[in-house]
């Protein structure tokens, strides 16, 4: 076809599609999970031809002349798998790699350290736990920080019954509490079966309060009056076994003296004082106070109470009762003591009791014997108070 000068060149619909614009044959389209590859878990990846890029270039170059444009356009393609390979494995390490920061586990986290001591006062039955400090504890607030305060319990034992608590420190990871907490009537038996659980918080204001870590310590690890320090590392929380004999749940302690009075013929029952008591109000008190019987009680006239304490969980009564009894009789006898709470306009609650007497066993029944052998000297103990009613307190 003859074209004039000036004219543009027109190319019909035919010639058009008469063009061969595809030279060779059809490859393949790539998908984008073709540049990246994944290997099996464990295998390390070889390392990709694609970072000495220069080296394949240079062959490329010499071998040019004789594969032609087909193996050119397939070496491009080939070297474009491998860089895109090569960054992928690159990201698929940073992938695999925990970021320390976000991860939360006890495993990449450190809880925290606490520094504190342990004393038992054998002679006064009392435990004192000394809350020095904590250092490093896990930041608990937006800020980065926490409000730590320290939790006691002894266990096995109803914790709202023996939980002691320190101060809460405000914004802080290394807090210096240097609180004492003591428990009272603590008796060589509870040294061998208590274990006591420390445990550090977080307090929160508008929420409930986080648990940071804790850390347990056997009391029969401790000698008696002679202080022991101690620096545990913190640990995530632990489960508490509860007893399937729910008339063991401890609800507290209660001090009792006895003293069989020749001169009076009759036996004096002290009533000092009572601690850790379980809280029975709306306000995490009670309102205790104490009633005891000498069973068996024919004429019903055996039972004393003494005053009501308000608002507390370590009454203070130091009140006496005296039964008339002759002493060949005390060995026939049982003494039941109930602690309740007193509420105003509905039924008392019962918070605890305990029975000393010929039935009873453990330090109960060595307390009573210890009575009736040193006559005109009063012997003081101090007794775990359990929800196991006595049958003298059905009714209050």
């Amino acid at each position: 076809m003859t074209q004039r000068k000036g004219e543009k060149t027109t190319i019909s619909i035919q010639e058009h599609m008469a063009i061969d614009v595809c030279p060779g044959p059809i490859q393949p389209i790539k998908q984008i999970s073709d540049y990246f590859p994944r290997y099996p878990r464990g295998l390390p990846p070889t390392a990709p031809p694609a970072l000495s890029r220069a080296g394949s270039l240079r062959s490329s170059s010499t071998s040019q002349k004789s594969e032609g444009p087909q193996a050119d356009a397939n070496r491009d393609e080939d070297d474009l798998d491998q860089a895109f390979g090569a960054t992928a494995l690159v990201a698929s390490k940073k992938e695999e790699e925990p970021d320390v920061e976000g991860y939360d586990s006890d495993d990449s986290t450190t809880l925290g350290t606490l520094d504190f001591s342990l004393l038992y006062d054998q002679e006064n039955n009392a435990l004192h736990c000394t809350i020095n400090k904590a250092k490093g504890l896990k930041p608990m607030d937006h800020n980065g920080l926490s409000d730590p305060y320290v939790k006691l319990h002894l266990l096995p034992g109803a914790s709202k019954a023996n939980k002691l608590r320190t101060k809460t420190l405000r914004n802080t990871l290394n807090p210096v509490w240097s609180e004492t907490l003591t428990y009272y009537g603590i008796t060589d038996e509870d040294m061998v079966r208590k274990t006591l659980r420390i445990s550090v918080c977080d307090e929160d204001k508008f929420r409930h309060n986080e648990f940071i870590g804790e850390t347990r310590i056997p009391l029969k690890k401790l000698k008696p009056n002679q202080t022991k320090n101690f620096s545990n590392c913190l640990e995530k929380q632990l489960p508490i076994d509860k007893t399937d004999d729910k008339s063991l749940e401890e609800r507290g302690r209660i001090m009792i003296s006895l003293k069989y009075s020749s001169q009076k013929s009759g036996l004096v029952v002290g009533i000092i004082r009572c601690a850790h008591l379980a809280a029975m109000d709306a306000n995490g008190f009670s309102d205790p106070y104490v009633k005891t019987y000498l069973k068996p009680d024919e004429n019903k006239k055996s039972k004393h109470k003494t005053a009501v304490k308000k608002k507390t969980l370590n009454p203070e009564f130091n009140e006496e009762f005296f039964y008339e009894i002759k002493y060949a009789d005390l060995s026939k006898k049982t003494l039941e003591v109930t602690v309740w709470d007193y509420d105003i306009g509905k039924s008392n609650d019962f918070i605890g009791g305990v029975s000393l007497g010929i039935n009873a066993s453990g330090e109960r029944l060595k307390h009573w014997f210890d009575c009736l052998k040193n006559k005109d000297k009063k012997i003081e103990r101090w007794h775990t108070l359990t929800n196991e009613l006595p049958g003298s307190g059905y009714n209050d």
